[in-house]
């Protein structure tokens, strides 16, 4: 389990990095206003630092060995 999210840490940081951060729209609240439906989208952003915070503790996941106690 470890390694799956290990691996997915250090692939989603890549490609955050290699886009120079990436950015997705969610639906957000609709608006009824006069009998009009308007439909909303909300912007995010995932800088770069992010991204690469996500490829070091990915890489720190693969190299640390659990502790035995």
């Amino acid at each position: 389990m470890k390694t799956i999210i290990a691996v997915l840490l250090v692939t989603v940081g890549i490609i955050v990095l290699a886009y120079s951060g990436l950015s997705f729209n969610t639906p957000g609240q609709p608006i009824n206003f006069l009998g009009i439906h308007i439909a909303t989208t909300q912007s995010h952003f995932i800088p770069p630092a992010m991204g690469a915070l996500m490829l070091v503790g990915g890489i720190l996941l693969l190299l640390v060995k659990p502790s035995r106690v």
